[in-house]
């Protein structure tokens, strides 16, 4: 690995132009206009890899997207990496937010990322990261030095609950066995403080309708004579907290994970000022459940949150007007050992049981997944965690991420596998948010980082 930093300096502008490329075309999975936009990411991802050097490049058909799967094996003898990565992104709503469009990659210098970040929808989430996993690959091949098998597994249906890999996985068992998988869908705490994602929440995500007369009636005519289903919505969504904040859904806690005091206190090491975080989102207080801090309310604690909210007039001007009907999207991420669909059916009960009369309702689950903690003895994390020595100076901290990423507790079952998660993203590059970005030193430090997890867990698996 002698000329891996002169190898990426050399091709470090084509690195970046063809990311850029990637970032331009609006692979957005839940909406369905965009359809052969995914289909040419799909197309993207596909050709990248072959020039990366794989042998073997599939476009796999599903009931939905396509999975792109490719392999480089050079010895079925030695240790397989499977490689998982998404190209689908998040919707870029509100468009009005953005700096600049979404779909049209600039590169901005700012105060956390002083050489440039890369800003555009799916920036970090997840083509960047995915896109330093076929360049890593492309140098360890090039310089033929990869030390083991890989193989790749490209989604472009993460944002929407990848019910075709759910689909892909168990049918492929065979083409897709490895002895570790690979993931960047994550972050770590910041540029000179490397940290390793070791768990990771799982989700319930549905939609309630609240439907109350007939048809939308005149507020003043009908006010105060018939339930009005916004007002009872909101009220039965306030409801859902209690006045320490502890969801009041019954059993929702039965099988909560509940960390030791020791545990906690080791959570607690890692560097975090609640000065810069309420500075970071311009708030002058945080919020959330009574007894934890706030690293602990979003990684190791069950949260509940509306996501989004209508019903009845938004347009400009005034009308006075009594819905009839009202919505809301709400999901809930879990920590290990409650089961998403359980805690779905626990959440579809109450709610419809709290619904007052002159109304009815209705719950539509959307998608979920399991939580999932890696261990940090085994030699994939070894592995991951010598290679950030290697390239950080600093021995990784482990740490547990309040985002979900459902297909990990997946692969556990149906390919016995453990899954490593080596991000390279921070909390501040407003992944799902306006003005998503990804830093240029970040990116690169991946695909130099990459190939020493490659070697390591080669040697570490003799």
């Amino acid at each position: 690995m002698k000329n891996l930093k002169s190898y990426i300096a050399t091709h470090q502008n084509r690195f970046i132009n063809e990311l850029i490329e990637l970032l331009k075309i609006p692979s957005v999975s839940a909406d369905t206009k965009y359809k052969k936009e995914v289909l040419n990411t799909a197309d993207f991802v596909k050709k990248s890899l072959e020039d990366a050097g794989c042998d073997l490049v599939e476009l796999c058909e599903t009931p939905g997207y396509p999975i792109i799967y490719a392999e480089k094996i050079i010895d079925p003898k030695l240790p397989t990496v499977l490689v998982y990565g998404h190209y689908d992104v998040q919707p870029a709503d509100p468009i009005n937010l953005w700096d600049a469009p979404p779909f049209e990659p600039v590169i901005k210098k700012t105060a956390i990322h002083p050489e440039g970040a890369i800003f555009a929808r799916g920036a970090c989430d997840d083509k960047g990261q995915m896109y330093m996993h076929v360049k890593a690959v492309e140098y360890l091949i090039a310089s033929e030095s990869l030390p083991c098998n890989v193989k790749f597994m490209i989604e472009g249906e993460e944002e929407v609950g990848s019910e075709s890999l759910s689909w892909f996985v168990p049918r492929n068992k065979e083409k897709l066995s490895n002895d570790v998988i690979l993931i960047s869908d994550t972050g770590m705490i910041s540029n000179d403080i490397p940290s390793i994602t070791t768990g990771l929440r799982g989700l319930s995500y549905v939609q309630v309708e609240v439907t109350g007369p007939n048809r939308d009636l005149h507020s003043g005519l009908y006010g105060g004579a018939v339930a009005n289903p916004i007002n009872v919505l909101t009220k039965m969504i306030a409801s859902l907290h209690d006045e320490n904040n502890h969801i009041t859904i019954p059993s929702f806690y039965d099988h909560v994970e509940e960390l030791s005091t020791a545990e906690r206190a080791e959570m607690a090491k890692a560097p975090f000022s609640l000065e810069k975080y309420q500075q970071a989102l311009d708030i002058d207080a945080v919020y959330g459940e009574k007894g934890y801090s706030t690293n602990e309310r979003n990684s190791i604690r069950p949260t509940l949150d509306v996501n989004g909210i209508w019903g009845g007039y938004t347009g400009e001007g005034a009308k006075t007007v009594i819905a009839s009907k009202a919505y809301a999207k709400i999901s809930m991420r879990l920590v290990p050992n409650q089961d998403w669909k359980a805690i779905t059916e626990l959440f579809k009960n109450h709610f419809e049981s709290i619904a007052p009369r002159g109304v009815s309702v209705t719950v539509t689950p959307h998608h979920g997944g399991q939580g999932y903690v890696t261990p940090i003895d085994n030699i994939g994390y070894k592995a991951a965690s010598k290679a950030y020595e290697t390239t950080f100076g600093k021995t990784p901290i482990p740490q547990r991420s309040g985002g979900s990423i459902p297909i990990v507790a997946l692969f556990e079952k149906e390919l016995q596998s453990k899954t490593i998660l080596m991000g390279f993203g921070l909390d501040s590059d407003a992944i799902h948010s306006p003005n998503e970005h990804f830093g240029v030193w970040n990116y690169l430090k991946g695909i130099e980082t990459i190939p020493y997890f490659y070697q390591n867990f080669a040697e570490l698996s003799k």
